[in-house]
């Protein structure tokens, strides 16, 4: 009988993951094995893959154990990986409370980002602490069917060039990732937002994720949207001294993003776990071969 492989369904304001239960770290997620699990048609499909480790037994979380038992190898939906993700800390949080992991109440979970706390409330929202932003000086530009705007470079442990435009259909279908310039700032490529106002401390936006296209939400996304915003807008809590809030519509919902004085984020949103079952492992050692050898021959 082939061997199956064990996996959730879950999404956080639509920002949809393949999650994947492996404590010891046991699992082969190679590129094209995550690539083939997160395909829509011919595999589960996801935006990205919530690989769900015990920080003492991956070698990149194991300094971090004494800290937080929990390590999300997070992968892009291309199976890249990524240093963070929003979305997906919500819902990696929510499974380890579907699997009787954690309760209700705060939870500390490792990233190539850091270390994050996450609070499950009662009522169904998840609320995590996402760090600092970061606000390096470089000028970007990102372009769209002949259109070009300015952005501002965010860094909430992985990088965001966020422009302000007049209607988000101008940025185009964001299936592939939109020009920026100059092509040094971003090295390894960059998650972009076109963003448009709403109202007071208001705004709604649209995402292209590096390594996935557009996605229905992007957590590190709506952060770093909220503090442009609001040195746009003038506001800043480390000058203030009172907390800074703005509400970040996306196409898959809402999230309320929070800037402390101290520098601290906060993100709350929902986070629901959707499906489970098991995947074929002789299915995905074909899917993952058949990726292989196309992108030799590519």
């Amino acid at each position: 009988m082939s061997t199956r492989i064990a996996f959730l369904k879950g999404h956080g304001t639509e920002n949809d993951f393949v999650i994947v239960p492996d404590p010891d770290n046991a699992v082969d997620l190679s590129p094209a094995a995550v690539a083939a699990l997160c395909d829509r048609r011919a595999g589960i499909g996801g935006d990205g893959l919530l690989h769900v480790v015990r920080s003492a037994a991956h070698p990149e979380a194991r300094e971090t154990a004494g800290e937080a038992e929990w390590f999300m190898d997070y992968r892009n939906g291309d199976g890249s990986i990524a240093e963070m993700c929003g979305n997906g800390v919500r819902v990696f949080a929510r499974y380890l409370q579907h699997a009787g992991h954690v309760t209700a109440g705060e939870v500390a979970v490792a990233t190539r980002g850091g270390v994050k706390t996450v609070h499950l409330a009662k009522d169904g929202d998840v609320t995590v602490r996402m760090g600092r932003a970061v606000l390096p000086d470089d000028q970007v530009t990102v372009s769209v069917d002949g259109r070009s705007w300015p952005a501002r470079n965010v860094n909430m442990g992985n990088p965001h060039a966020v422009a302000f435009v007049e209607d988000l259909a101008h940025a185009g279908n964001l299936h592939a990732p939109p020009p920026f310039a100059p092509a040094s700032v971003y090295p390894d490529g960059v998650n972009v937002e076109f963003v448009v106002d709403r109202g007071p401390r208001h705004v709604a936006m649209r995402v292209h994720e590096r390594g996935s296209g557009e996605t229905r939400s992007c957590g590190t996304g709506a952060c770093a949207v909220a503090v442009a915003a609001a040195r746009r807008d003038g506001a800043d809590p480390a000058v203030a001294g009172t907390p800074v809030m703005y509400t970040v519509d996306l196409p898959g919902g809402r999230l309320v993003i929070t800037e402390h004085p101290d520098g601290e984020i906060e993100m709350t949103g929902p986070a629901e776990i959707v499906a489970e079952g098991a995947v074929d492992a002789d299915w995905l050692e074909r899917a993952t071969a058949a990726r292989t050898l196309a992108v030799r021959n590519a």
